[in-house]
């Protein structure tokens, strides 16, 4: 009896690792506008949301982020792309941690740390291009290991003349 119990306990955690697929989350859906976002990293999902749809549009909007550290942030590097009909056509990187350049106030946390950010954000560009596209965005650290990982679907349909 107890190996059989062990077997479908075996099992039912093989499917669950074998069949994980984080959902994908809604930050906002407005008339003209639809971001969503979906973790690409398989071990761990996290928080995302934003006040209003249409503050995306300006150049500072807020935002709040959760998520539980499953690596150290000695230093932190974030690479993006800017994905069109499945071609990658803008690549952007930057060091966000490192020894004696910090940018975030969450740089040098420890593994476990509960990282939770609420605030402003300036994305430094005048407005969101127009279409369906995809944003891959991926953070690591000194390690080469991933931080966080999503994909962000944007629908944008505003008119900015």
């Amino acid at each position: 009896m107890k190996t059989s119990n062990v077997l479908v306990l075996i099992l039912v955690l093989l499917y669950i690792n074998a069949s994980r697929e984080w959902p994908t989350h809604t930050v906002c859906k407005e008339d003209n506008l639809e971001i969503y976002y979906k973790s690409c990293d398989p071990q761990q999902d996290f928080v995302f949301s934003i006040d209003k749809c249409s503050d995306v549009a300006t150049h500072t909007f807020n935002i709040r982020a959760s998520m539980a550290l499953r690596h150290n942030i000695k230093e932190l590097y974030v690479k993006l792309h800017l994905i069109i009909n499945g071609k990658t056509v803008l690549t952007y990187s930057e060091t966000l941690c490192a020894p004696g350049h910090s940018k975030l106030i969450f740089c040098g946390m420890k593994k476990g740390e509960h990282l939770h950010y609420e605030g402003p954000v300036t994305l430094g560009i005048k407005e969101i291009p127009q279409g369906d596209y995809t944003v891959s965005a991926k953070l690591t650290n000194e390690d080469h290991v991933t931080v966080a990982c999503a994909d962000f679907t944007v629908k944008n349909y505003l008119d900015y003349y």
